[in-house]
């Protein structure tokens, strides 16, 4: 992503979480930007065009996270409870985007676009995977790919009914947290 794609991307995260989706308007996410309006429609066609690319932000800033907390050669155990605290305080953190990015990639039709925006993220978790197959730690029979994307897809549908739909308390999101593990480890040992 170039300079000025960046800058707008991150303005109108700025903007939709201040304001809402409906009272964002595309003025205010340049003003944030420091660009011509003009410049913002070279890049996007709409305000809602800009989805894709907030949640391609949000999928870096996860890996990013994830990465500095994680320890590649950790016991997969150790590695999942790191994802899954990554998923969990991403989600609480930034949960008005998330529940944006939801109604702004279905209505403006990008939802085809998600899938690419994801890759990066399932590489990553696909990596972990190999690595505790090779060790034994996890069903060897299992295709790394699909079952990171199924494991993303059920730690963030956990972190998404948490903190968009029921705004837990924070013994509620361990409880949620420890349960999710169990869950995931009977499944994959």
């Amino acid at each position: 992503m170039d300079d000025k794609k960046r800058a707008i991307t991150l303005s109108a995260m700025h903007v939709f979480q201040k304001n809402g989706m409906e009272k964002t308007t595309v003025s205010e996410i340049v003003k944030g930007a420091g660009i011509a309006q003009g410049t913002f429609y070279l890049y996007f066609p709409s305000k809602l065009s800009v989805m894709p690319a907030i949640a391609s932000v949000l999928v870096e800033n996860t890996i990013e996270q994830f990465e500095s907390n994680n320890t590649a050669q950790a016991p997969l155990i150790s590695q999942l409870q790191v994802l899954i605290d990554t998923i969990f305080s991403m989600t609480q953190e930034h949960r008005d985007l998330y529940a944006m990015l939801f109604a702004g990639l279905g209505s403006s039709q990008q939802m085809d676009q998600w899938e690419a925006i994801y890759q990066p993220y399932y590489q990553v978790v696909s990596q972990i995977i190999k690595r505790a197959q090779h060790n034994q730690e996890m069903n060897a029979s299992l295709q790394a790919h699909q079952t990171a994307v199924m494991l993303i897809g059920f730690m963030e549908s956990a972190a998404d009914q948490l903190f968009l739909f029921d705004y837990a308390n924070e013994s509620a999101v361990s409880a949620k947290k420890q349960t999710l593990l169990e869950l995931i480890l009977n499944g994959i040992t």
